[in-house]
């Protein structure tokens, strides 16, 4: 005989292979901020800022590895920063640009463009060395 636990469980399972994204009233800025703080994840978002459309995990270039790249999407669509779903076996992601800047008007302009400065900052102290 099977239990009303075992039914949930069953019916719980995910068939599908959808993700978990923050609502817009779960969105905090701290935590946009905290994502947007590692160098990998600006640079994850600065690369998906370059197109509306979605791109795969594999379309950008990161020096880490797949399972550490994997962590910073997570991070990234926990946060609320970007959108991911799966097409067939990619995991296509998108950014949120609507919703943050509905929420934080101006803010993620200016993360990508201090992103930039800060790149150019840092290749400037490079070159120099």
């Amino acid at each position: 005989m099977k239990t009303v636990e075992h039914e949930r469980a069953v019916n719980s399972t995910p068939m599908s292979r959808e993700l978990l994204h923050p609502t817009l009233d779960e969105i905090r800025l701290e935590n946009v901020m905290k994502a947007l703080s590692d160098p990998v994840r600006m640079h994850m978002v600065r690369e998906l800022s370059r197109t509306t459309g979605e791109l795969s995990g594999a379309s950008i270039d990161v020096p880490v590895s797949k399972a550490t790249a994997t962590h910073h999407y997570r991070v990234l669509r926990e946060s609320g920063v970007i959108q991911q779903n799966y097409r067939g076996t990619a995991k296509m992601s998108k950014l949120r640009r609507s919703d943050l800047d509905a929420l934080f008007p101006g803010f993620l302009d200016a993360a990508l463009t201090a992103a930039v400065h800060e790149m150019a900052r840092h290749s400037g102290c490079v070159s120099q060395g």
